[in-house]
């Protein structure tokens, strides 16, 4: 019976140490979930904009005009960008994406993985490792942009991409990333980044009439590629806040949990312990009745 409550007692530990290290991450994600949401609520509204500018030059732009990086092709050769996270205890966030990065190639390209065709570009270590360790084609310098996150280290990833596609390289360029709406909650997004896509346009609706200074081919030319880098960094910064979030319910679910567990083990120590204390009575009475008899 003794050891019965001193297994129970070690469990109490055990369970409250793991809960302080629980609510101690809970708050640590809930200050970095602050900045990373004050970072995307100020960069949305300018990267939405700026995307939908370029969407309508894109749609309203002529033979004569330079849209490399507008151009669509026959779908041969395929380049995923998937941000995930560097750390891991963040509730299903990681497994979430890399299942709608496996949807996507599967049920969208299937002929072009089974070809080889489909290269996976991880920012996040734990695609890296899913993809690399499952025999994915993984584009491998940019996993670790998290690391001191930075327009500049973003731009960096962005600029090959876009380097790939203008070399004919690859044909299409799908993002998948998670878009922060609150602390709970994260929705999983697969877009097109490249080529650029266009608005189509309602019926009756005129094109918009744009007035390019100092030309349009040099400004398009300069511009593309800088609101594209904003783009991808938008995506970055989506799935920081995400992620933060994701890790500050899943580590408050843990601390509930853990507090359950306490009141279950301390119900069996507490019943444990009658137990144990009424079999010691009982063996007391006896032995004084074995003595007066």
């Amino acid at each position: 019976m003794s050891g019965a409550l001193k297994e129970v007692r070690t469990r109490i530990k055990s369970v409250q140490s793991t809960q302080q290290i629980t609510k101690a991450m809970k708050m640590v994600s809930a200050a970095k979930l602050r900045r990373a949401q004050d970072a995307i609520t100020q960069m949305r509204p300018y990267a939405h904009k700026l995307q939908d500018m370029l969407s309508n030059i894109v749609s309203n732009g002529e033979g004569d005009v330079n849209l490399a990086l507008a151009t669509a092709r026959p779908a041969e050769k395929i380049m995923i960008i998937i941000v995930t996270s560097d750390r891991g205890l963040c509730g299903g966030y990681n497994s979430n994406l890399i299942k709608l990065t496996r949807q996507l190639i599967f049920e969208k390209y299937p002929a072009q993985h089974a070809k080889g065709h489909v290269t996976v570009l991880p920012i996040g270590k734990k695609g890296y490792e899913h993809f690399t360790k499952n025999g994915f084609k993984v584009v491998d310098g940019y996993w670790d942009i998290f690391t001191g996150l930075s327009f500049d280290k973003v731009q960096t990833a962005a600029k090959y991409v876009m380097e790939v596609f203008a070399n004919k390289e690859t044909d299409v360029v799908e993002l998948v990333f998670s878009e922060f709406k609150n602390a709970g909650t994260q929705q999983f997004i697969a877009e097109q980044f490249l080529p650029v896509g266009r608005v189509q346009k309602k019926e009756g609706e005129t094109n918009a009439d744009f007035i390019f200074e100092p030309g349009k081919d040099l400004l398009i030319s300069e511009l593309m590629p800088k609101i594209l880098n904003t783009q991808l960094f938008k995506a970055v910064l989506d799935g920081n806040a995400s992620e933060h979030g994701a890790r500050m319910t899943a580590m408050d679910k843990a601390s509930d949990n853990a507090n359950e567990l306490l009141k279950s083990l301390k119900i069996s120590y507490n019943r444990a312990r009658q137990a144990a204390i009424t079999t010691e009575l009982t063996e007391i009475v006896s032995g004084a009745a074995a003595l007066n008899g």
